[in-house]
């Protein structure tokens, strides 16, 4: 006799799994404070839950043992074509007790998804070592960083041999040449990136418009009296990749970083991470958020190194190949 019994999941189960989805979120908040309180009340949990569910294309499955429902998977297509044939699982799209569960949902749930055609699977998973290692028994890996670190408590100090500074009209030549140095080195290896990449006409365009706009804070790295690298902080609220419980409370975000590459190694990308920082702390934000793909051997390095602990792992599976 199977101890559990998984089936679809149905509009019935939204309360359910809000309770689910709080406990676990309760859980990731003990290992990162900074992310929002909020969703440890399952009336809130219920909202993101509610979301997922209702999403277009969205399915999934749930588990039900004794009666009671100890975990589920919900999941829903992205319209861009940059993702592929894909369904892609949130972070409010699965909880399970028991780490291990995840294994059989997915099972029951993927099969159909497959069907469909949608064979580029994706799924946002919280810092839990255990259920993490089951999503790589299911052939997933690890693709994209969410980190969160506080603001600095003091001023941090300048920079050796850098002038860094808020950037200026003038730069906008340097600034839209960054503009695409970031997309190319992310089609490189390893990261092999399918990103599209703007030219540069494009980005000097978008600069002209947009340099003036008080909502960003670009700042550029000077070498020798040349920029070699920029840098742009925002509010977190201007990211849409970064929501709901993946969200924390009055956080900056560090949307853009880039270096040229012969002027690598001066220590640029660090400055220039430090001075979104310490524009943070200034604004009266309490963290900054940023994220970078794993494959991305400089910004994996070198973010963590500036102190941001990751929240979210971000994995993905390639059906049959």
């Amino acid at each position: 006799m199977s101890r559990h019994v998984i089936r679809p999941f149905e509009e019935a189960d939204l309360a359910a799994a809000a309770s689910l989805l709080a406990q676990r979120h309760r859980e990731h908040r003990k290992r990162h404070p900074l992310l929002p309180a909020d969703y440890e009340d399952e009336r809130l949990a219920l909202v993101e839950v509610t979301a997922a569910w209702e999403s277009e294309g969205a399915s999934g499955a749930v588990m039900v043992e004794g009666g009671e429902v100890t975990g589920y998977l919900l999941a829903a297509p992205k319209p861009s074509a940059v993702w592929g044939p894909n369904i892609w699982v949130e972070a409010a799209g699965h909880t399970v007790r028991e780490p291990e569960h995840i294994r059989d949902l997915y099972g029951a749930a993927a099969e159909q998804w497959v069907d469909d055609g949608r064979i580029a699977h994706y799924v946002l998973v919280p810092d839990d070592a255990e259920l993490i290692d089951a999503w790589f028994r299911l052939a997933f890996g690890s693709q994209h960083a969410h980190a969160v670190r506080p603001v600095p408590d003091t001023p941090l100090p300048p920079a050796r041999d850098l002038v860094v500074r808020r950037a200026a009209r003038a730069d906008i030549p340097v600034l839209a040449e960054l503009d695409l140095v970031l997309p190319q080195h992310q089609g490189l290896s390893p990261v092999f990136s399918s990103g599209e990449i703007p030219t540069l006409e494009e980005a000097v365009a978008d600069w002209e418009e947009s340099i003036d706009d008080q909502d960003y804070a670009t700042f550029v790295a000077e070498y020798n009296g040349q920029v070699i690298g920029s840098a742009v902080g925002c509010s977190l609220d201007k990211s849409s990749a970064h929501n709901g419980l993946a969200k924390p409370d009055n956080a900056g975000f560090l949307g853009f970083a880039a270096v040229l590459p012969s002027a690598r190694g001066l220590g640029a990308g660090r400055a220039l991470g430090e001075a979104v920082l310490q524009w943070s702390a200034d604004t009266g934000y309490t963290s900054v958020v940023t994220d970078w793909r794993v494959t991305n051997l400089l910004s994996s390095r070198a973010w963590p190194r500036l102190g941001f602990r990751q929240t979210f792992h971000r994995l993905h599976r390639l059906i049959g190949h």
